[in-house]
Protein backbone atom coordinates (compact mmCIF):
# COMPACT_ATOMS: atom_id res chain seq x y z
CA UNK A 1 0.00 0.00 0.00
CA UNK A 2 2.87 2.39 0.70
CA UNK A 3 4.01 2.29 -2.95
CA UNK A 4 0.48 3.15 -4.05
CA UNK A 5 0.50 6.22 -1.81
CA UNK A 6 3.92 7.16 -3.15
CA UNK A 7 2.72 6.87 -6.76
CA UNK A 8 -0.42 8.88 -5.98
CA UNK A 9 1.63 11.63 -4.30
CA UNK A 10 4.27 11.93 -7.00
CA UNK A 11 1.84 11.33 -9.87
CA UNK A 12 -0.56 14.03 -8.69
CA UNK A 13 1.82 16.55 -7.17
CA UNK A 14 4.09 17.00 -10.20
CA UNK A 15 1.27 18.02 -12.56
CA UNK A 16 -0.25 20.12 -9.77
CA UNK A 17 3.09 21.96 -9.47
CA UNK A 18 3.17 22.49 -13.25
CA UNK A 19 -0.34 23.95 -13.30
CA UNK A 20 0.33 26.06 -10.21
CA UNK A 21 3.59 27.35 -11.68
CA UNK A 22 1.80 28.41 -14.88
CA UNK A 23 -0.93 30.16 -12.88
CA UNK A 24 1.48 32.12 -10.68
CA UNK A 25 3.65 33.04 -13.69
CA UNK A 26 0.62 34.33 -15.61
CA UNK A 27 -0.58 36.18 -12.51
CA UNK A 28 2.64 38.20 -12.73
CA UNK A 29 1.94 39.16 -16.35
CA UNK A 30 -1.68 40.02 -15.52
CA UNK A 31 -0.79 42.18 -12.49
CA UNK A 32 1.94 44.04 -14.37
CA UNK A 33 -0.26 44.51 -17.42
CA UNK A 34 -2.99 46.10 -15.31
CA UNK A 35 -0.54 48.10 -13.16
CA UNK A 36 1.16 49.67 -16.20
CA UNK A 37 -2.05 50.79 -17.89
CA UNK A 38 -2.39 47.86 -20.26
CA UNK A 39 -5.47 45.81 -20.99
CA UNK A 40 -5.37 42.05 -20.54
CA UNK A 41 -7.16 40.69 -23.60
CA UNK A 42 -6.61 36.97 -23.14
CA UNK A 43 -5.22 34.52 -20.61
CA UNK A 44 -4.63 30.89 -21.60
CA UNK A 45 -4.36 28.49 -18.65
CA UNK A 46 -5.44 25.23 -20.24
CA UNK A 47 -3.82 22.09 -18.77
CA UNK A 48 -2.88 20.80 -22.23
CA UNK A 49 -1.42 24.07 -23.53
CA UNK A 50 1.45 26.39 -22.76
CA UNK A 51 0.07 29.29 -20.74
CA UNK A 52 0.11 32.82 -22.09
CA UNK A 53 -1.23 36.28 -21.35
CA UNK A 54 -1.98 38.80 -24.08
CA UNK A 55 -1.92 42.49 -23.17
CA UNK A 56 -3.04 45.12 -25.70
CA UNK A 57 -2.39 47.94 -25.53
CA UNK A 58 0.79 47.19 -23.63
CA UNK A 59 2.52 50.48 -22.73
CA UNK A 60 5.34 48.77 -20.75
CA UNK A 61 5.98 45.41 -22.45
CA UNK A 62 9.35 44.83 -20.78
CA UNK A 63 7.83 45.26 -17.31
CA UNK A 64 4.93 42.96 -18.20
CA UNK A 65 7.12 40.22 -19.66
CA UNK A 66 9.59 40.23 -16.73
CA UNK A 67 6.78 40.23 -14.16
CA UNK A 68 5.77 36.68 -15.13
CA UNK A 69 8.97 34.90 -14.14
CA UNK A 70 9.76 37.28 -11.26
CA UNK A 71 6.35 36.85 -9.62
CA UNK A 72 6.50 33.17 -10.61
CA UNK A 73 9.58 32.76 -8.42
CA UNK A 74 8.92 35.24 -5.60
CA UNK A 75 5.32 34.31 -4.73
CA UNK A 76 6.01 30.56 -4.24
CA UNK A 77 9.04 31.38 -2.07
CA UNK A 78 6.89 33.76 0.02
CA UNK A 79 4.16 31.12 0.34
CA UNK A 80 6.73 28.60 1.53
CA UNK A 81 8.07 31.14 4.04
CA UNK A 82 4.56 31.84 5.34
CA UNK A 83 3.82 28.12 5.70
CA UNK A 84 7.05 27.63 7.66
CA UNK A 85 6.35 30.58 9.95
CA UNK A 86 2.80 29.35 10.59
CA UNK A 87 4.14 25.84 11.29
CA UNK A 88 1.66 24.23 8.93
CA UNK A 89 2.23 20.48 8.57
CA UNK A 90 3.40 19.39 5.13
CA UNK A 91 5.58 22.43 4.55
CA UNK A 92 7.75 20.20 2.36
CA UNK A 93 5.04 20.37 -0.31
CA UNK A 94 5.23 24.16 -0.57
CA UNK A 95 9.01 23.89 -0.41
CA UNK A 96 8.95 21.49 -3.38
CA UNK A 97 6.54 23.80 -5.24
CA UNK A 98 8.81 26.81 -4.62
CA UNK A 99 11.79 24.85 -5.93
CA UNK A 100 9.79 23.67 -8.94
CA UNK A 101 8.84 27.26 -9.79
CA UNK A 102 12.42 28.50 -9.43
CA UNK A 103 13.78 25.76 -11.70
CA UNK A 104 10.99 26.00 -14.29
CA UNK A 105 11.08 29.80 -14.58
CA UNK A 106 14.87 29.93 -14.50
CA UNK A 107 15.23 27.30 -17.21
CA UNK A 108 12.46 28.88 -19.31
CA UNK A 109 14.16 32.28 -19.33
CA UNK A 110 17.81 31.21 -19.24
CA UNK A 111 17.61 28.43 -21.83
CA UNK A 112 14.85 30.14 -23.82
CA UNK A 113 17.24 33.01 -24.50
CA UNK A 114 19.25 30.80 -26.87
CA UNK A 115 16.35 30.34 -29.29
CA UNK A 116 14.52 33.55 -28.41
CA UNK A 117 11.31 31.70 -27.61
CA UNK A 118 8.34 32.73 -25.48
CA UNK A 119 8.96 35.32 -22.79
CA UNK A 120 12.72 35.16 -23.35
CA UNK A 121 12.24 36.19 -26.98
CA UNK A 122 9.99 39.07 -25.91
CA UNK A 123 12.56 40.19 -23.33
CA UNK A 124 15.29 40.24 -25.95
CA UNK A 125 13.09 42.04 -28.51
CA UNK A 126 12.25 44.73 -25.95
CA UNK A 127 15.84 45.41 -24.95
CA UNK A 128 16.86 43.05 -22.15
CA UNK A 129 20.50 42.07 -22.59
CA UNK A 130 20.91 38.32 -23.03
CA UNK A 131 23.28 38.12 -20.05
CA UNK A 132 20.44 39.32 -17.77
CA UNK A 133 18.33 36.36 -18.90
CA UNK A 134 21.25 34.00 -18.31
CA UNK A 135 21.82 35.53 -14.86
CA UNK A 136 18.16 35.00 -13.98
CA UNK A 137 18.56 31.31 -14.79
CA UNK A 138 21.92 31.06 -13.03
CA UNK A 139 20.39 32.53 -9.86
CA UNK A 140 16.99 30.84 -9.77
CA UNK A 141 17.82 27.28 -10.84
CA UNK A 142 20.29 26.66 -7.97
CA UNK A 143 17.79 28.19 -5.52
CA UNK A 144 15.26 25.65 -6.78
CA UNK A 145 17.68 22.78 -6.28
CA UNK A 146 18.46 24.07 -2.78
CA UNK A 147 14.73 24.04 -2.02
CA UNK A 148 14.58 20.42 -3.19
CA UNK A 149 17.65 19.36 -1.19
CA UNK A 150 16.82 16.44 1.15
CA UNK A 151 13.14 16.29 0.17
CA UNK A 152 13.44 12.79 -1.29
CA UNK A 153 12.31 10.93 1.86
CA UNK A 154 9.07 12.96 1.97
CA UNK A 155 8.28 11.52 -1.46
CA UNK A 156 9.22 7.96 -0.53
CA UNK A 157 12.68 8.08 -2.09
CA UNK A 158 15.92 6.87 -0.53
CA UNK A 159 15.83 5.44 2.98
CA UNK A 160 12.07 5.88 3.38
CA UNK A 161 11.52 3.01 0.91
CA UNK A 162 8.26 4.30 -0.54
CA UNK A 163 6.75 5.49 2.73
CA UNK A 164 4.86 8.79 2.30
CA UNK A 165 2.02 10.55 4.05
CA UNK A 166 -1.20 8.99 2.77
CA UNK A 167 -2.99 12.21 3.72
CA UNK A 168 -0.59 14.29 1.59
CA UNK A 169 -1.05 11.89 -1.32
CA UNK A 170 -4.84 12.10 -1.33
CA UNK A 171 -4.97 15.84 -0.62
CA UNK A 172 -2.67 16.31 -3.62
CA UNK A 173 -4.84 14.05 -5.79
CA UNK A 174 -7.99 15.89 -4.71
CA UNK A 175 -6.40 19.28 -5.41
CA UNK A 176 -5.24 18.13 -8.85
CA UNK A 177 -8.72 16.81 -9.65
CA UNK A 178 -10.37 20.10 -8.62
CA UNK A 179 -7.82 22.20 -10.54
CA UNK A 180 -8.21 20.08 -13.67
CA UNK A 181 -12.01 20.22 -13.50
CA UNK A 182 -11.91 24.00 -13.11
CA UNK A 183 -9.33 24.44 -15.85
CA UNK A 184 -11.17 22.27 -18.36
CA UNK A 185 -14.57 23.79 -17.58
CA UNK A 186 -13.33 27.39 -17.73
CA UNK A 187 -11.25 26.77 -20.85
CA UNK A 188 -14.21 25.32 -22.75
CA UNK A 189 -16.12 28.59 -22.26
CA UNK A 190 -13.77 30.56 -24.53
Amino acid sequence: MKRLHQCVLIGSFLPLCWLGMMAVHELGHIAAGCATGGTVTRVVLHPLAISRTDVAPNPRPLVVVWAGPLVGVIIPLLIWGAIISLRVPGDYLTRFFAGFCCIANGAYIGVGSFDGIGDAGEMLRHGSPIWVLWMFGVLTIPVGFLCWHRLGPHFGLGQSHGQVSARAAYVSLTMLTVVLMLAFSLSSQE
